[in-house]
């Protein structure tokens, strides 16, 4: 009997070793090659003033709050993607509202009264009532002593058609800033009769409600929710030692917060391979993702990325992150 119990007792541990030796290869980079090349390059709202993050809320107003200013861009505008672009970025993050006359408005803030001198939300106004608005007028780095965008932002607030008229083979990633299902509705519209080809570069993301309707729509544009986020993660990371890809990790966007990215199995060139194969663009933010506008803005925050590491990152600072890589 003990020596039934020796034998079976071995065997465990023979299974438990070959187990881990299993986990550990399937899921080591050590193994793996990823081709060589430059990571993948999000310029967040195009090269933008840049403002400090502490105690920052949903509704606090950034202008108010920026660095002093080191360029002349304004986030959300044609001149700041054209820098972008010109920078080296790979892709542009910008974001939409809708107006009173049925088109969007390319801005960031739920109102005006931020960075505008006018108050009330862009669906309040047409798309020619926007483009008289300065909207360089409440940007401050010294607590209101000095507005050095004041009068230099008028007629900067672009429509979202004008922006795929100028930049036609240029990718762009679309935040819808509302959880309104009509929105949803209403960018497929929109893109609808845009070339298939220049919607094939687009990624829309936003509120799980306009995602769904504008997929429902274009069930081919690539999107991203926390629906869609969680559906793809959490199989991926009950399952994925297996290399089992979720199918709702196809043809999808992930932001990864570079403190979780770790934690993913075969992070990160196996993770980033198995991706690959998924027609999935994996995109790296700063911090744990309690706020998805951090971004890797200098050469020591690229530090804290892998050795080599050629997947997406996410940047307030393009002007400042492309060089690094030589773009």
């Amino acid at each position: 009997m003990k020596k039934i119990k020796r034998i079976l007792k071995s065997k465990f541990f023979l299974f438990a070793a070959l187990l881990l030796v299993f986990f550990y290869v399937n899921n080591s980079s050590l193994f793996v090659k990823r081709e060589a090349g430059a990571p993948y390059l999000l310029a967040h709202r195009g090269l933008a003033q840049t403002f400090t993050m502490e105690n920052i809320a949903n509704d606090t107003c950034t202008a108010e709050r920026i660095y002093p200013p080191e360029h002349p861009y304004l986030e959300n505008t044609i001149p700041s993607m054209e820098a972008a672009f010109q920078a080296g970025a790979d892709s542009v993050e910008l974001d939409i509202k809708p107006t009173k006359d049925g088109q969007f408005a390319v801005f960031h803030d739920w109102t005006l009264d931020c960075r505008t001198p006018a108050a009330g939300k862009t669906s309040d106004y047409t798309m020619a009532q926007l483009k008289e608005l300065d909207i360089g007028y409440g940007y401050t780095p010294d607590h209101g002593k000095t507005y050095p965008f004041r009068g230099k932002g008028t007629g900067l607030m672009p429509s979202l058609g004008e922006v795929l008229k100028l930049f036609p083979d240029r990718s762009f990633l679309i935040h819808i800033k509302s959880n309104d299902a009509a929105e949803g509705k209403q960018l497929a519209d929109f893109l609808s009769v845009r070339p298939k080809e220049q919607v094939e570069r687009l990624t829309v993301y936003g509120g799980d409600e306009p995602i769904d309707a504008l997929k429902a729509e274009l069930p081919g544009i690539r999107v991203m929710s926390l629906a869609t986020m969680k559906s793809c993660l959490i199989p991926y990371i009950a399952a994925g030692w297996t290399g089992y890809i979720p199918s709702a990790c196809e043809r999808t966007q992930l932001h990864i917060p570079e403190k979780i990215a770790p934690w993913l199995w075969g992070w990160p060139d196996k993770f980033l391979n198995r991706m690959d194969e998924a027609n999935t663009r994996v995109i790296v933010v700063g911090g744990d993702g309690s706020d998805f506008s951090s971004g890797f803005d200098s050469p020591e925050d690229v530090k804290r990325l892998p050795s080599g590491y050629s997947g997406g990152i996410w940047t307030n600072r393009i002007d400042r992150i492309a060089p690094l890589y030589g773009k």
